[in-house]
């Protein structure tokens, strides 16, 4: 039986469940940056953030990304001409 372990920024153990759905909706609750992990996978922030509006992240901290291209990026493959 998978059972989902979550896991604190701390890395310290939280709690664990035996469906991804109930592991998600108490990392949710829990509401800061945790890991959730079956031991094989592991899927990782902070759960609940329903939408980003001008750069801000609905409990108020500003939202920044950044993509760095590299030689796999198809954008940044030079030209043959």
């Amino acid at each position: 039986m998978i059972m989902w372990k979550i896991i604190s920024e701390k890395k310290l153990p939280l709690n664990e469940f035996s469906t991804l759905s109930e592991a998600m909706l108490f990392a949710k609750g829990y509401g800061t940056f945790v890991t959730i992990t079956d031991g094989t996978t592991e899927i990782v922030g902070k759960f609940g953030v329903a939408s980003v509006e001008d750069k801000v992240l609905p409990d108020g901290n500003s939202y920044t990304w950044t993509m760095r291209r590299d030689e796999t990026h198809r954008g940044s493959r030079r030209k043959l001409v």
